[in-house]
C-alpha cells in the first residue's frame, strides 16, 4: 500500500511552468519533455515552505550546519559515499555548477570533452565559455549507449583535453556507468592529466535493479581530480527553488572553484532551496522508493506497447525517467519528425538534435507524470505510428 499521491495531475497552467506554457494555445496537447515531474512533491516539503511563508520575513540566509550534514547523511546512507564537511559547497544548480568548474579550472580556449547525445547545457556551458568543445560519441549496441574507449583517449590525446564532463546516469540514454566503466574513464582522464567533472544529478533515480556508482568511490585518488555535482531537485521535483552542491575532495580545486563562485557573486544560495534539499532528505525515502516503482510502471508500460505496436526503438533507461526514442525507421527528417509529433500525436517531447549530431530522428520522453498521462501519449504514438 502506498503512503503517497502520484495519481493526481496538478493543475501548472496557472504557476509559471516552463513545461505546461507550450500547451496554452492547444490544451489537447501533452506536454512530455521538460525534465520535471507531473507528482505533487513530497508533503513534508509542502508543509515546510508553508511554515516559512507564514514567518513573514525572507532576507538573507546562512548554510546551517543541519543541512550541511543532511546532505552528508544522504550521500553515506544512498551512496555510502562520506567526505568532509569542508569539500561540500552549495551552488544554485548543477548547470551553473559545471559553469564554475570550467571556469574555474581551465582557460579560455582549452580543450573540454562531452559524450554525445547528451544534455543540451553541456554543450552550450562549455561554447558560451569560449572553450574548445570536443564530442566523443557513444557507441549504441543493444539498446544501451556505451563509451569507445579507444575513441575517448584518441579524442582526449588529438586535441590536448583539459577537463572532461561526465553524465552519470546518463542525460537522455538513462545509462547508469558501471565501476568498470567509470574505472577505465578515470585511469584514462589521470593518465592524461584531465580533470572531470561528474554531474550525478540523477544518481537517486536507478531503475530495475541498477546501482549508482559515485565516481570518486571508484579508486582512492580519483577524489584529486574530480569535481562531483548533485542535488535533491530532480529526485524530490523541486528544480524551481534552486539548491545543488558541489562535493571537492582535491583541496587546490576546492578553493580554486570557491574563488570563481565569489567572483562571480553565486554564494547565496535560496532559502527555499536550503530548506526544501534539508527536508528532502531528511524525511524523504519513502516518497523516493514509491516515486520509482511508479517510474518502473511506466517505462515498462511505454517500452511495452511501442516495441509491439510500432517501429520506434526505445532505449529503457536504468535511471532517470527518460525515455530516449528513435524514430529512424520512419526515414523522416527532424523537422517533418517535429511536425508530426506536435501536429499530428499533439505530444511535446524534447527534441532530439539539441543533444547533439547523434540526436537526429530522436527524441527524448518524460515518464514522471500519473500514470493517466503516459497511457494517453503512449496511445497517441500508437496511433499515428503504427505498424
Amino acid at each position: 500500500m502506498t503512503k503517497y499521491d502520484f495519481t493526481t495531475i496538478p493543475n501548472r497552467l496557472e504557476h509559471n511552468s516552463v513545461k505546461w506554457q507550450e500547451i496554452k494555445e492547444n490544451p489537447h496537447k501533452l506536454p512530455l519533455w521538460v525534465a520535471d515531474m507531473d507528482f505533487l512533491a513530497l508533503p513534508e516539503i509542502k508543509q515546510s515552505i508553508h511554515d516559512y511563508a507564514d514567518y513573514g520575513v525572507y532576507g538573507y540566509a546562512y548554510v546551517e550546519d543541519s543541512l550541511i550534514e543532511s546532505v552528508k547523511n544522504w550521500e553515506k546512507n544512498q551512496h555510502q559515499y562520506e567526505f568532509s564537511k569542508e569539500s561540500l559547497i552549495l551552488v544554485e544548480g548543477v548547470v551553473p555548477g559545471i559553469g564554475l568548474a570550467i571556469q574555474a579550472l581551465t582557460k579560455e580556449n582549452d580543450a573540454v570533452l562531452i559524450n554525445t547525445p547528451v544534455y543540451p547545457p553541456f554543450a552550450r556551458t562549455v561554447k558560451l565559455n569560449n572553450r574548445k568543445l570536443v564530442e566523443n560519441a557513444l557507441l549504441e549496441k543493444n539498446g544501451e549507449f556505451l563509451i569507445d574507449f579507444k575513441t575517448f583517449e584518441k579524442d582526449i590525446v588529438e586535441n590536448s583535453v583539459k577537463l572532461y564532463i561526465l553524465c552519470n546516469p546518463h542525460n537522455p540514454g538513462g545509462r547508469v556507468w558501471t565501476k568498470e566503466e567509470l574505472l577505465k574513464i578515470g585511469q584514462i582522464c589521470q593518465k592524461h592529466n584531465v580533470l572531470l567533472v561528474s554531474d550525478e544529478i540523477h544518481q537517486d533515480l536507478t531503475l530495475f535493479g541498477h546501482e549508482h556508482h559515485t565516481f570518486n568511490k571508484i579508486a582512492p585518488d580519483f577524489k584529486e581530480f574530480s569535481v562531483l555535482l548533485s542535488s535533491a531537485t530532480k529526485s524530490f521535483n523541486i528544480a524551481g527553488v534552486k539548491c545543488a552542491y558541489a562535493i571537492i575532495e582535491n583541496k587546490n580545486l576546492r578553493e580554486k572553484y570557491l574563488q570563481r563562485r565569489l567572483m562571480n557573486n553565486q554564494q547565496e544560495i535560496s532559502s527555499l532551496g536550503m530548506l526544501a534539499t534539508q527536508v528532502a532528505y531528511n524525511k524523504g525515502a519513502q516518497w523516493l522508493s514509491e516515486l520509482k516503482e511508479v517510474l518502473e510502471k511506466n517505462i515498462t508500460y511505454v517500452e511495452s506497447e511501442l516495441h509491439q505496436k510500432t517501429k520506434i526503438k526505445v532505449m529503457k533507461p536504468q535511471g532517470t525517467y527518460l525515455v530516449w526514442l528513435d524514430f529512424s525507421d520512419y526515414k523522416l527528417n527532424d523537422k517533418e519528425l517535429d511536425k508530426k509529433l506536435s501536429e499530428e500525436v499533439e505530444v511535446i517531447l524534447n527534441k532530439g538534435a539539441s543533444f547533439g549530431q547523434a540526436g537526429q530522428a530522436h527524441a527524448r520522453l518524460n515518464a514522471a507524470a500519473p500514470f493517466s498521462l503516459i497511457e494517453e501519449a503512449t496511445k497517441r504514438l500508437v496511433e499515428t505510428f503504427a505498424i
